[in-house]
């Protein structure tokens, strides 16, 4: 099998749930991984432990380990990760978070509706499907402010999201060789920024179902700040910036 796929792994004091995400990658998705990098952001607690001890185990693709000294932020980590993703010669790369939100079990479904569709990115919708978001314990403002803006920003896009806010994305090489990621935000809505720069370049965008899981995890995101991020992209994508 050819290894043509980079998994990166933002973690942040996530020790609980990082070696079951990482143990829960399918084993036909790690044979075609060109590397696993985990990218432990400042971490306080057990998290590049148990990482390391994924990365001493497994066999069936690279893993590497990183250590930021101190807490970078979300956005710091994705950036640094795409660029080795880039480096790296793969032609898919794959976010998937150290909480365990997002499926692993999915990635194969992602990686391959990114090669159907020729898509610069596929995104996973927690929201696609009527009912999944409550029956995975997504809490109801998490659902409403998440429908809100959508819906907000959906007037700006061209293609038609149900879920911007995911953070269970796949990008194509071919995309990610066009952005220039220095110029990109520090924080969470990087990943918004992504799909606008996608959007705006004659990019696909595509979703791909996915459950719902929360499990009493403590986010890191502040939802108003956010919030408000997020309108500003809305609004420079309807006015072209991101063209």
């Amino acid at each position: 099998m050819i290894r043509d796929t980079f998994i990166f792994v933002p973690a942040y004091n996530v020790e609980k749930e990082i070696l079951g995400l990482l143990e829960s990658i399918p084993g036909e998705v790690l044979l075609r991984t060109v590397n696993v990098l985990i990218i432990d952001d400042g971490s306080s607690d057990m998290t590049p432990e148990y990482a390391s001890r994924f990365a001493r185990a497994e066999v069936r693709a690279p893993v590497r380990v990183e250590s930021f000294k101190t807490n970078s932020g979300y956005g710091t980590v994705v950036k640094y990760a795409l660029e080795k993703a880039k480096a790296s010669g793969a032609r898919f790369a794959v976010c998937l978070h150290g909480d365990a939100q997002y499926p692993a079990a999915y990635i194969s479904s992602c990686l391959s509706l990114l090669e159907k569709e020729n898509a610069a990115i596929v995104q996973g919708s927690r929201l696609a499907e009527a009912g999944n978001a409550r029956k995975g314990k997504m809490p109801l403002y998490k659902i409403a402010g998440g429908k809100f803006l959508s819906f907000i920003e959906n007037l700006s896009f061209k293609y038609k999201l149900t879920d911007r806010h995911s953070g269970f994305l796949c990008y194509s090489a071919d995309f990610l060789k066009q952005v220039d990621l220095s110029k990109l935000s520090k924080s969470f809505d990087i990943d918004l920024e992504l799909l606008a720069l996608a959007d705006a370049g004659g990019f696909k965008l595509r979703e791909l179902p996915i459950p719902t899981r929360y499990a009493g995890e403590k986010s890191n995101l502040k939802v108003i700040p956010y919030g408000f991020r997020v309108l500003k992209i809305a609004f420079l994508r309807l006015v072209g910036h991101y063209g």
